[in-house]
């Protein structure tokens, strides 16, 4: 007889059956005049073994259980989205690795940003284009690794024929414990799909899809660390990252030559683009630098800070992608 059985019902939800086996133990004569505890039964004033052995097996169903529940409520999320038809589940990783707090000064937290969510995986759900890799992506989810446990999965879309080997890897090797979905802060799940522009699905239930890669980088990056509080520090760094994406990786040559011109004098004022700290406008504008092939051709000061940023250690997944 299985121990627990999961059946679908009305409404796309799922039931989860208790276990419906008995438990056998000797019996236990109370004498007339004496009381037993709430709790326990005693055997000359010891917890009978049999009981001890009860408990201890309910201990382990129940936690089966839980695994269980935050499993399906992981496939649910996944079976509810127009992404259903997934042909292939390549990676699954978890890292847990400490916050470095030389790389950001302010630190955010999970149940602030998104809400409190009491036994759900918080998923991030992204829809790319193998003929385009999001570099800014992979380095945000490094990152996000090492200030969340992060479950990160890679598949591959009907919709797509060949996907490269370093594109299924991109997030990571398969995690040991990757059933375990209650073990991780947040869900990251990259899907390649053939679509004209990136898409990102958080909550999938009841917000709409956040498009572009400006745009997803932005969110993900709140994840990290808040938004300068000062104005004109924070339009800076907006204002990079949209000359990284609408200039650097879409623009004309003759426009990428004038913003290698503008980063080389922004970078002999300040060793970072927005100033004496690191932030998004770097990551930004080293993946479109590298991804248009212009470091090759870069002014000094833009050289110092690409190793500069390489030297941080972020940038090892978008680097791989690019060889």
């Amino acid at each position: 007889m299985s121990m627990y059985q999961v059946k679908p019902i009305s409404g796309g939800d799922i039931k989860i059956d208790l276990p419906t086996c008995m438990y056998k133990f000797p019996n236990i004569h109370v004498p007339k005049g004496n009381s037993c505890t709430s709790e326990h039964a005693f055997q000359n004033g010891e917890v009978d073994p049999a009981v001890k052995a009860l408990e201890a097996r309910q201990d382990e169903i129940m936690r089966k259980l839980y695994e269980l529940k935050a499993a399906v409520e992981g496939l649910a999320k996944t079976v509810t989205t127009p992404d259903a038809d997934l042909d292939l589940t390549v990676s699954s990783s978890l890292s847990s690795q400490s916050f470095s707090s030389t790389t950001f000064k302010g630190t955010t937290d999970l149940d602030t940003l998104l809400g409190k969510d009491h036994g759900a995986l918080r998923d991030i759900v992204v829809n790319a284009n193998p003929a385009q890799p999001p570099l800014t992506l992979l380095v945000l989810h490094s990152l996000l690794c090492q200030r969340y446990r992060v479950l990160s999965t890679v598949h591959v879309h009907s919709s797509v024929a060949n996907v490269p080997p370093q594109l299924l890897s991109c997030l990571g090797p398969r995690h040991a414990d990757c059933y375990a979905r209650h073990m991780f802060q947040l869900g990251f799940t990259l899907i390649w799909k053939d679509v004209p522009k990136l898409e990102m699905k958080f909550s999938i239930q009841n917000m709409c899809p956040i498009n572009g890669e400006a745009s997803v980088a932005r969110f993900l990056f709140k994840l990290l660390a808040p938004y300068p509080s000062d104005p004109a520090l924070a339009t800076s760094v907006d204002s990079w990252v949209d000359t990284a994406f609408f200039q650097l990786a879409e623009g004309s040559t003759k426009e990428r030559a004038a913003v290698l011109r503008a980063l080389n004098s922004a970078l002999g004022r300040n060793p970072w683009l927005a100033g004496p700290e690191f932030s998004l406008a770097d990551i930004a504008c080293y993946c479109c630098v590298m991804q248009s092939g212009s470091a090759s051709s870069a002014p000094a000061n833009v050289q110092r800070w690409l190793k500069s940023c390489e030297n941080l250690g972020h940038f090892g997944p978008a680097k791989l992608l690019l060889q």
